[in-house]
């Protein structure tokens, strides 16, 4: 459920080391109808006492900052404030650093290549409670996840998962297949607005807050 009143600017917090790079999102947060920079912070220590302190709506997160990772900075904020969304902007498509930082408690996996209106879109989603990832980042994952448990071909439900409607099980499972939400929605011919609250209804069933907790109860892990 989006936490904002509405019209009300979606406001950013940046964590970046890059100052080049950090002084573009600022400008391109604040050139954006909707979207405001809250603040913006060169490394994991004082993000981690500036965030908790501000609230803002959504953080960007880095990975590789200087004497601190990213993902480490997002688990120790998500112990601080577990409603905080936070997507992680980086440069890395690796399965491990990806499946890192879904661990840690982000919500949001997107490269820093992503393009300018993608980005903005993708704050949106998390905002307004949803996990964007691109379909490339999401394969990643079930690939990560293929290499310990073999994904099934039909839906094969672990107990946990039971209690969902067989509509709910086979968008968790295309889901699990990493489709994005659209691809989804194209599919099952529901729309996208239904995809969403399929999703936030599965979420709440399963007792998780994230795409990757709910493909892993898929998986039965």
């Amino acid at each position: 459920m989006n936490r904002r009143k509405v019209n009300k600017a979606i406001q950013v917090a940046l964590v970046e080391d890059d100052p080049n790079l950090r002084a573009n999102l600022i400008a391109m947060l604040n050139s954006s109808a909707g979207f405001e920079c809250q603040a913006a912070y060169p490394d994991g220590k004082s993000a981690l006492r500036g965030i908790p302190a501000n609230r803002p709506d959504v953080v960007l997160m880095d990975i590789n900052l200087p004497g601190m990772l990213g993902t480490e900075c997002v688990r120790q904020l998500k112990d601080l404030t577990p409603n905080l969304p936070v997507l992680m902007l980086t440069v890395y498509e690796d399965s491990e650093q990806i499946f890192k930082s879904l661990m840690s408690g982000a919500t949001g996996y997107l490269l820093k290549r992503t393009p300018r209106d993608k980005l903005l879109e993708a704050i949106r989603e998390v905002d307004a409670g949803g996990a964007p990832m691109s379909r490339q980042i999401a394969r990643r994952v079930v690939q990560f996840f293929q290499k310990v448990n073999e994904l099934p071909k039909d839906v094969q439900t672990p107990s946990v998962v039971v209690s969902l409607t067989e509509r709910e099980k086979e968008v968790l499972a295309a889901l699990a297949k990493g489709y994005a939400y659209k691809e989804i929605a194209d599919q099952l011919k529901i729309s996208f607005e239904t995809v969403r609250t399929h999703l936030r209804t599965i979420y709440e069933k399963l007792h998780v807050h994230s795409r990757t907790e709910a493909v892993l109860k898929y998986l039965g892990r």
